[in-house]
């Protein structure tokens, strides 16, 4: 089972681009915020971003679970 806080979180750094930028949207900080994508990385045995310095990237496996956690979290939202 995929947390919902976490899958918000990893929606928000590929929407931003940025784990600080994600944290301030998620109100977490970046070090909570890279803690829970270690976290799914950990659970999903895959490597979801690529970091860049500043900048983080999806991998394939990111992008694919973004395009699902997007439909959770849409799915919660209407429940």
């Amino acid at each position: 089972m995929l947390d919902p806080d976490n899958l918000r979180t990893l929606v928000a750094i590929a929407e931003t681009g940025s784990f600080t930028a994600a944290g301030v949207r998620v109100h977490r900080t970046q070090s909570a915020v890279s803690m829970q994508i270690r976290k799914l990385e950990a659970q999903l045995d895959r490597k979801l971003f690529e970091r860049q310095g500043r900048d983080a990237r999806l991998t394939a496996d990111g992008e694919l679970l973004v395009a699902h956690a997007r439909r959770i979290l849409k799915a919660q939202a209407e429940a």
